[in-house]
């Protein structure tokens, strides 16, 4: 499946070569407040041990390296390594597969019951029923009911509301966006010159997803760092 994109326009200060802020929709707003959602453990796995500041991916390396028998067995190195996010925001978060073939963002539980099928449910097949005292070894699925009509034609999924555009500050800084607030901008970087501006949409893809991430942990000047190299 190809890689879904990202639409964002940038202002450029063509004098001072930064971005002055970039005009964005919802798509943008959703991925950048994700990245808050995302454990330490996911970080690194999407970053790589050796693009990480710090020590954190020789941490997670040893972790990686170390044997499971030193692990509890209801725990094991995956909790940590690929640990589980809390909340994923429907659409595309580009660097999440949507399906969950990379392990992360996988949030699927799986539930058992006992072969008497007694009413309790369990999160471990190893678990005894209190009635028949038989090991809860029989796997079933939780299936989420599908919204209402109402609910789906009225819920976009996500963060954020996609009825207004949004400024994002060249550090990441969001606020909806107006007339007045871009001239304020302006102002406040004192844009004498309407013809030192430059517009410029760019995708995002997988590749631009990460290089945000691993800008916003190091910089605060992220869009101009990533989009103009500077």
């Amino acid at each position: 499946m190809a890689t879904p994109k990202v639409t964002l326009k940038l202002l450029i200060n063509k004098k001072t070569n930064k971005v002055l802020f970039a005009e964005a929709g919802k798509d943008f707003v959703d991925f950048l407040f994700t990245l808050l959602s995302f454990p330490l453990g996911t970080v690194i796995k999407l970053l790589s041990k050796n693009r990480m500041v710090g020590c954190l991916g020789n941490l997670y390396q040893s972790i990686e390296e170390l044997g499971d028998a030193f692990f509890q067995p209801k725990i094991g190195k995956a909790t940590v390594l690929n640990p589980k996010i809390p909340f994923r925001p429907s659409g595309s978060t580009l660097l999440l597969s949507d399906g969950g073939e990379d392990g992360i963002g996988s949030t699927t539980r799986k539930f058992y019951l006992c072969p008497s099928y007694h009413k309790n449910v369990a999160d471990n097949p190893r678990a005894k029923c209190p009635q028949c005292s038989s090991k809860m070894r029989l796997e079933f699925s939780f299936l989420k009911a599908p919204p209402a009509a109402d609910e789906a034609n009225s819920e976009e999924g996500g963060f954020v509301k996609g009825v207004i555009t949004y400024m994002v500050m060249d550090n990441l800084e969001v606020k909806p966006m107006s007339t007045i607030s871009s001239i304020t901008m302006l102002n406040k970087f004192n844009v004498q010159e309407v013809g030192a501006l430059e517009e410029k949409v760019i995708e995002l893809g997988m590749d631009e997803g990460l290089n945000l991430l691993k800008a916003s942990l190091q910089s605060q000047t992220v869009l101009t760092n990533v989009f103009l190299g500077a």
